[in-house]
């Protein structure tokens, strides 16, 4: 059986795959040429990531295909229901980015609290000319320690982001409408360990208290966080979102930063990906990352074998 991985894969899952007797293709087709090759291939498990969109259109059209796999957490660019309505299996890897975009969220923050976006955009301009001015508008920083972190969205990536808080020694808040409560448990090299139990509350109460704002939420239809939602915030706050984009109205984002209601914002992704708004991009105080929340070599590998795992449990048998 053929398996079109669109949007790449590691090559420990391309290993996996040919290991267990699959042929792993791995050409980039373009949107509108997917459903030719998938049908002139006879492909069986189409692979993607965030770029390939997996619509109605391709499932109606493509009768090989059994399985369609999204190496990562969301799915908002396949049509789940409808593909599972036809018999298709549909797979995500769920755990296997949660360190990788917890890890991304810190260095935002680290950016945001000590102005290291704004330092590498102008030391390389005026380091040698300006280096004083530079050190002094850069010396009001912040420690993360002893701070608020309020965790929207405390799912595996929100309870992993939660972790490394817990052990920067940050107090930590959290709101969900599905979870309770969890216990967060950090494991330290030398084999010991210690749990926290964090219950979750309102989304307002955490708005209120929290120093900073991260978000680990799904594709919503609506913002989230808004021009009201941001007014509840504390003066000088700051927000990180390596969720997805279109959870953030991002004008008010960029009016509050303006007004310095916001001290930072750090952003993963956009409304218009993939092209975010120039304001947005030239915003002093925002720290930019393309998207890149499990783009790490440890979390490719961990998706790529977990993907590959699932297609031979689900295709072999």
């Amino acid at each position: 059986m053929k398996i079109l991985a669109n949007d790449g894969i590691s090559q420990s899952g391309i290993d996996a795959l040919t290991n267990d007797g699959f042929e792993v293709i791995t050409t980039k087709v373009a949107q509108e040429q997917l459903i030719n090759f998938i049908n002139e291939h006879k492909i069986s498990g189409l692979l993607v990531r965030s770029a390939t969109k997996v619509r109605k259109d391709i499932i109606d059209a493509c009768e090989s295909l059994k399985l369609i796999g999204r190496g990562g957490v969301g799915m908002d660019n396949i049509d789940v229901d409808y593909a599972k309505s036809k018999g298709i299996h549909v797979i995500n890897t769920p755990a296997a980015s949660s360190s990788s975009v917890a890890e991304l969220v810190f260095g935002h923050l680290f950016n945001g609290v000590r102005f290291l976006h704004d330092a590498n955009r102008n030391m390389p301009l005026e380091g040698d000319s300006r280096f004083k001015d530079l050190k002094k508008s850069y010396a009001k920083g912040a420690e993360l320690r002893g701070k608020t972190l309020g965790i929207i969205g405390f799912g595996r990536i929100g309870q992993a982001t939660a972790e490394r808080a817990l052990g920067l020694g940050m107090n930590v808040i959290a709101s969900d409408v599905h979870i309770e409560k969890a216990t967060i448990s950090l494991n330290f090299f030398n084999g010991q360990s210690v749990d926290f139990e964090i219950e979750t509350e309102a989304m307002e109460d955490v708005l209120k208290k929290a120093d900073f704002i991260t978000l680990h939420v799904p594709a919503q239809k609506e913002y989230i966080i808004g021009k009201k939602e941001i007014a509840m915030m504390k003066q000088g706050a700051g927000i990180v979102n390596a969720s997805r984009g279109g959870i953030i109205d991002e004008v008010a984002l960029i009016d509050a930063l303006d007004a310095r209601k916001l001290s930072f914002a750090g952003l993963d992704v956009f409304e218009n990906e993939p092209t975010p708004a120039i304001k947005v991009l030239m915003n002093p105080y925002v720290s930019l990352t393309p998207h890149i929340g499990a783009a790490t070599n440890e979390a490719q590998d961990r998706i790529g074998l977990e993907l590959a795992s699932q297609i031979s449990h689900l295709l072999k048998n």
